[in-house]
């Protein structure tokens, strides 16, 4: 069991939860709770940590479904202040893991639409870790195809967007892009119809039709999309605002175009 702060171990496991520069040099990131280890991939996982008192619980029994988990992997018991340390919740569930970073080719998902019928999401720098990861569980609950974002987009591998994503993270392919105006252009290339959640010449997000392939723009929680983002678009829409309000959050705008596009889809027309 490790009890000490100062091991060596922690202090790289901590600093994965806290650096991204740390993550993306050791192309690992840190799933904490005990969904995101009962849902990851074996082939992802490289370390799993147990604080002291959890495995306690687990040993008194009723808890068989994470026994069986863990008697599957190597494993390390840590005491709880180790556990504190490279936790990044104030109420630890008592099992992290360390995975390494999946990574998906935008290139090869396109070439393999072939008479698919796919759909995208595109983030435009999306700085809410929360958003994120909120989009990427909207996304695979909608049965989207994946995300694509800018690298200015927050950082996947932060904590606080894998627990957000409630582990859709290990099943939704994303594309992390340096060149959004070429990502664009390749899927249009492909007869993917691009939509820009704009209000500028815009028709409400209804009237538009998602039944062939398809993919949204969404932009900055601040900002929204640039305006030269915006005209990379084939059409404009926006969603109807009632009261006082201006605009909806973004994870949230993602979901009502990712469900009307799956709603368009499961009827066979826009009505």
């Amino acid at each position: 069991m490790i009890t000490s702060l100062s091991n060596s171990r922690v202090k790289r496991v901590a600093a994965l939860c806290n650096r991204a520069k740390a993550r993306w040099e050791e192309d690992a990131f840190v799933a904490e709770g005990i969904k995101l280890f009962i849902e990851a991939p074996k082939n992802w996982l490289r370390e799993v940590y147990v604080s002291e008192s959890f495995m306690a619980k687990l040993k008194k029994g009723g808890k068989d479904d994470i026994m069986s988990a863990l008697s599957q992997v190597k494993y390390e018991v840590v005491s709880d202040e180790v556990f504190a340390k490279i936790s990044d919740t104030r109420t630890p569930q008592g099992i992290l893991s360390v995975l390494k970073q999946p990574h998906y080719s935008l290139e090869d998902a396109v070439a393999k639409i072939g008479g698919s019928n796919p759909l995208f999401v595109i983030l435009e720098d999306i700085q809410d870790p929360g958003n994120l990861g909120t989009i990427l569980r909207v996304c695979e609950g909608a049965g989207a195809d994946g995300i694509i974002m800018t690298d200015n987009t927050a950082d996947i591998f932060n904590p606080k967007v894998i627990r957000s994503t409630m582990g859709s993270v290990y099943r939704v392919p994303f594309f992390i892009v340096d060149d959004l105006r070429g990502a664009i252009g390749m899927l249009k290339d492909a007869g993917i119809s691009v939509y820009a959640a704009a209000p500028e010449k815009s028709v409400d997000y209804d009237e538009a039709d998602y039944s062939k392939p398809s993919a949204f723009l969404i932009g900055n929680e601040g900002n929204g999309l640039k305006d030269e983002t915006v005209k990379l678009a084939d059409q404009s829409i926006s969603i109807p605002m009632a009261g006082q309000v201006e605009s909806l959050n973004a994870a949230i705008a993602a979901a009502i175009l990712v469900y009307e596009a799956a709603r368009v889809r499961k009827r066979g027309n826009k009505i």
